[in-house]
Formats: C-alpha cells, sequence, structure tokens
C-alpha cells in the first residue's frame, strides 16, 4: 500500500532502501481515488524508529494511505529532535474534528508507573473516547493495548517479576477471524515488556476475544466490537534490531538484561538477530486495513460513527 507521507519524512529515505513501496504528497495528488485515512499516535521515545517500523508495514498492500502523526499536548518528548516533531507531528487539539478510516496507537515507556500517574493519561482517555466515533478501527500495541483494556473495559495489568524479552511462538486461537486469515499453525512474535495482562480477566468479559496467545509470552491479541478495537500485546512491527537496541541500551544503563529470548542466532549476541516474525508482521498488517479499515469504512469518511 503507497502511503502518502511528506517527501522529507526521514523514514522515506530508509524504507526505499528497503524496496518498500512509499510516494511523496505531489504524485499522490495526481491519483484520482479516495486515499484510506490513517493516524499514528506515536507515543514511542525513538519516534523516528517506530515511524519507519509502522511505515514498512502499512506500505505492502495496493490502496493509497494518507497519514497523520500526532501527539498528546504538554509533554516533553526527550528523544526525538523538537524540529522533527514540528515538522511532522500534529496535536489531538488539531486533528480531533476528523474522522480515519484507522487509527494506530503505539506502546509507550510508562508501564512501570499507574495508568494515571501518567501525565497525558487524561488526555489519552480522551482520545479512546473519541475514537469510538471517529475512527473505523483502531490498533494498540503493547503499553497501549494494557491502557486501552483498562480504560475501556476495566482489565487491570500486572507487573512480572522479570520483563518478557524476546521471539515467541504463539497460536492462532480463532482460525476463522480474518485478521488472521493466511497464518500459520504457529508464527512468531517480538515482545518487550514488563507487565502483562491474564487470561482470567479478559475472559471474565463477554465483550472481549483472544484471537491469539503464546503458551511463553501470553495474550497476543484480544478483539471487541467486532474488530473496530484490536489490543496487541507484542511488537509485530519491530525491525530486525530493535530488540537488539533495547537490549544494549539497558546494558548501558546497568540494568543487567537478560539476552532476548530466541533473537539472536543461538541465542548469542554477538552474532545478528534471527528474524522469524517479518511475514506474519506483513500478514498482520495487511489483513488489518483491507478487512477491518477499508472493507468496513463508509465511502464518505464524515459518516464514520
Amino acid at each position: 500500500m503507497p502511503v502518502k507521507v511528506p517527501a522529507n519524512l526521514p523514514a522515506v529515505v530508509e524504507l526505499r532502501t528497503e524496496n518498500i513501496f512509499v510516494i511523496d504528497e505531489h504524485r499522490a495528488s495526481s491519483q484520482d481515488i479516495r486515499p484510506l485515512k490513517i493516524a499514528i499516535l506515536n507515543l514511542m521515545p525513538l519516534k523516528l524508529m517506530a515511524e519507519t517500523d509502522l511505515l514498512r508495514l502499512i506500505s505492502n498492500t495496493p490502496l493509497q494511505i494518507e497519514l497523520d502523526l500526532f501527539l498528546p499536548e504538554g509533554h516533553e518528548w526527550k528523544n526525538t529532535p523538537k524540529e522533527h516533531l514540528d515538522e511532522f507531528y500534529k496535536s489531538f487539539h488539531e486533528i480531533k474534528q476528523n474522522n480515519y478510516d484507522g487509527l494506530i496507537i503505539t506502546g509507550a515507556p510508562v508501564e512501570m508507573v499507574g495508568f494515571e500517574e501518567v501525565d497525558y493519561w487524561n488526555q489519552l482517555q480522551d482520545i479512546f473516547e473519541w475514537s469510538k466515533t471517529h475512527v473505523t478501527s483502531t490498533i494498540y500495541i503493547c503499553w497501549a493495548a494494557l491502557a486501552g483494556l483498562y480504560h475501556n473495559y476495566g482489565i487491570p495489568k500486572h507487573i512480572l517479576k522479570k520483563k518478557i524479552s524476546g521471539v515467541f511462538p504463539h497460536y492462532v486461537t480463532d482460525k476463522n477471524n480474518p485478521l488472521l486469515r493466511g497464518f500459520d499453525d504457529k508464527f512468531y512474535v517480538p515482545h518487550s515488556r514488563h507487565c502483562e495482562i491474564r487470561k482470567d480477566d479478559v475472559a471474565k468479559n463477554p465483550c472481549l476475544h483472544i484471537i491469539a496467545e503464546s503458551e511463553e509470552s501470553g495474550i497476543y491479541i484480544v478483539m471487541a466490537r467486532n474488530g473496530r478495537e484490536i489490543y496487541i500485546t507484542g511488537h509485530s512491527e519491530y525491525s530486525p534490531y530493535t530488540l537488539d537496541y533495547e537490549y544494549h541500551r539497558d546494558l548501558d544503563k546497568g540494568l543487567n538484561p537478560e539476552i532476548p529470548k530466541n533473537y539472536y542466532l543461538n541465542d548469542n549476541p554477538g552474532n545478528p538477530p534471527f528474524v522469524r516474525w517479518r511475514s506474519h508482521a506483513n500478514l498482520l498488517f495487511s489483513n488489518w486495513l483491507n478487512y477491518f479499515v477499508y472493507q468496513e469504512t463508509p465511502f464518505d469518511i464524515k459518516d464514520i460513527k
């Protein structure tokens, strides 16, 4: 899917070197089709890395996408140049009058504090509520999945004794769900988190449907409202070296992290990562865009309710 992005967005250069199809605003304006409007609420600390990881996956089907990047207001984002944020990001105030075919809300490095202690929590709750009437389908990733399930359904998060980090085998629990159409019986997903949601808590709520999980890393995908809300606890969008970056970052901080499991060749961090999740990551996002966004969204985007 060609993504309509500013020609000078740094992710464009990287994606083109990887043979990923992106088009700039000038070429997109000459195509006589209605693009899907997708918004990304990027709460990750390294925003350029997260932009590239997500654009890599939503650029792989035949429709055009028009992208908005946005942020809560008032928070100081320390790991991304202010010039980049000023040029490419909008505030929620600037976009909340819009409707979107799809919304992606990323994880954030605030797992170890209570939701109500996060300084943009009130704004995030407003965004969750706004999305229910302004977005056809929303994907919540990692911490955002925990936050969304807590806000929308009262599902508690539980802090783990040790961080889940690595690439784990998963199983489809609803083989008829279109989101997982084409998935193998066993597939792999990166995880990187200090918290979890528990199956017993989710199973008590008839509004929530677990469609994929892992014996080692727990629940992977929970769906609600017939796919208008999709909660993903892992990081299918991660590039081959994102876990490597996080591992060495924590080493440099003296945190003594465990080696990410099933990640490096022969579990040796001196070796390169052994990538085994890329194909299913692409399939996950293309299925979402096709079956839960493109097939469900009204022709007139103003009709989203």
